[in-house]
């Protein structure tokens, strides 16, 4: 069939008939054939996500670890409270009132790799805590928290001390407007103790470590508490007599013919073994257990009474400084038993949770007090390159805390059901 021309027209206005042959249609043709190929090409590769941004997954679907980062200095940074603030700061920690001269140390943020620290807002652990209890167990570096942890709710409210004792490694102070209760107990090992010679207790006194026999000091409170806090660390270092089933098993530094020489994770793993075995068959405690975790001593040029020191004024990166060496094993050994209570307590309904402090604070060397804990007079005093500073890293472990605490959400802590009793046993 032939087809009838199309007609144009002229600029004359008349019209003509010319035939429009085959190459009128050729380039047409082309383009036409080209825009369908793109479209089709788009179409089968998009879910390669080769054109525009890859679409980010819902926030509700991503779940920060707080406790993975880098510290990141900010010169707007804030303390939460100062040497004068009316709280109790040891004066061994209280580095401002003897003179450190260097103030950088306080202006350093966490910052965890894939989401924010928020700061610590005391109005809203308050409330979160509102009618409960908490209880630091452990250490001077335990005490260390504590302290810091009073100090920066005491911008919302004057903690009062109501300790029954003078003596100020047990204490307790009430928030009555929260009516919140905070308490100090001192177990620096959390399994039983005894001097094996008291009126000669020195640093290289070989003291005897019951290994299988959990504190009096927290085990008659515990039941009594809400939410528990347990550190423990540097005092396995000393020299040790170590006991099970009332016997000798062992020793750490004791240079004593037919006992055997124990290594101090050997001691380390045993007695977190038995606090969990503890917590794990008491019938009555229903809160909420925390792991804090080892946090490392940064002596350098030798050790405390040697001629160490720690003098630097800024945190390593996280290229230059990790866990390692005795610090990792020490670590290691503690978390691998809190994972096997962890385990056993999600049966038995009790709950066990780990404040990971370790590799933020392995990066902070200029935190401690090294020579500004005490006056300068006192030249007889070691550095303390142990204890941090307050105001200064120790109260991110804080802020750490209050975000688990709300990760726990509402009720998190109930009272009436009582937990699974069946006696466990981790050893």
């Amino acid at each position: 069939m032939k087809a009838n021309p199309i007609q144009l027209p002229t600029t004359n206005g008349n019209l003509h008939k010319p035939p429009i042959t085959t190459k009128h249609f050729i380039l047409p043709i082309i383009t036409l054939t080209l825009l369908i190929t793109i479209h089709l090409y788009l179409g089968n590769f998009s879910g390669l996500r080769l054109i525009g941004p890859a679409t980010p997954a819902a926030e509700e679907d991503i779940k920060c670890n707080v406790f993975q980062g880098s510290w990141v200095f900010d010169d707007k940074k804030e303390t939460y409270y100062t040497n004068d603030t009316k709280c109790v700061i040891d004066d061994r920690q209280n580095c401002m009132k003897y003179g450190r001269p260097d103030t950088d140390f306080m202006k350093w943020r966490w910052k965890p790799n894939d989401c924010e620290l928020p700061e610590f807002d005391a109005v809203e652990f308050l409330e979160v805590v509102r009618g409960k209890s908490l209880a630091f167990v452990g250490d001077s570096v335990g005490r260390n928290q504590m302290q810091s942890l009073v100090c920066m709710l005491a911008s919302e409210a004057y903690p009062i001390d109501v300790s029954y004792t003078n003596d100020t490694r047990f204490r307790r102070w009430t928030f009555p407007t929260y009516n919140f209760t905070l308490v100090a107990i001192w177990s620096p090992l959390l399994v039983r103790t005894r001097d094996s010679n008291p009126g000669n207790f020195t640093r290289n006194s070989i003291m005897n470590l019951y290994l299988d026999e959990a504190d009096d000091a927290w085990t008659s409170q515990i039941e009594n508490l809400d939410i528990v806090i347990f550190s423990a660390g540097q005092w396995f270092f000393r020299p040790f007599m170590y006991y099970e089933k009332g016997e000798i098993v062992g020793c750490h530094f004791c240079n004593q013919e037919n006992i055997t020489d124990l290594t101090v994770y050997y001691a380390y793993q045993m007695a977190y073994r038995t606090i969990f075995t503890t917590l794990l068959n008491l019938h009555n405690f229903t809160g909420l257990a925390f792991l804090r975790t080892f946090s490392p001593q940064h002596f350098e040029n030798g050790d405390y009474n040697n001629g160490g020191n720690c003098v630097r004024t800024r945190p390593f990166m996280k290229q230059e400084m990790r866990l390692d060496g005795y610090k990792l094993q020490m670590y290691s050994t503690q978390v691998n038993e809190f994972k096997a209570a962890q385990k056993e307590g999600e049966k038995k309904g009790l709950k066990l949770r780990l404040l990971d402090t370790s590799d933020a604070m392995i990066m902070r060397p200029d935190g401690h007090p090294n020579h500004y804990g005490h006056p300068a007079s006192d030249n007889k005093s070691f550095p303390d390159c142990v204890h941090w500073c307050m105001p200064g890293p120790v109260d991110t472990w804080n802020e750490f805390l209050l975000e688990m605490l709300k990760m726990e959400g509402e009720g998190f802590i109930e009272r009436a059901p009582q937990r699974n009793t069946t006696k466990l046993n981790l050893r």
